[in-house]
């Protein structure tokens, strides 16, 4: 599977929170973000297509496109690449930097807590 750019990641965001969609759909949720012109998402959809990244039916007079890949996988391939590449292997320096630069809430530090209790556990 090719890596996908920022603009095809745009669009899979789109696809995962959406589900099935036509160009037209992807389109409008894509103007909200910013404007595009109609005929870019259209050939950056049959692009991905080509890659792998999209699934399109054309059993219907308008095609519907579907994300072939799941977040969660990207997710795992994305962080796994950027720990590897900037954060020297170390998954506590990601993490040291996620949690040193933004702000967490008390939900999201109770969370991380439970994570850290499992994974105490499971070693």
């Amino acid at each position: 599977m090719k890596k996908p750019t920022d603009a095809e990641l745009d669009i899979l965001a789109i696809l995962w929170q959406l589900g099935p969609s036509s160009v037209r759909t992807v389109h409008e949720a894509l103007n909200e973000q910013r404007e595009v012109v109609y005929t870019t998402t259209l050939k950056t959809m049959q692009v991905m297509t080509e890659k792998g990244l999209l699934r399109r039916d054309t059993s219907q007079k308008t095609h519907i496109y579907e994300a072939a890949i799941q977040a969660k996988m990207l997710q795992e391939d994305v962080v796994d690449k950027v720990v590897n590449t900037l954060f020297a292997g170390s998954p506590l320096n990601l993490v040291m930097h996620a949690l040193g630069n933004n702000p967490t809430s008390r939900q999201d530090l109770d969370k991380i807590k439970e994570l850290i209790k499992k994974l105490e556990k499971e070693k």
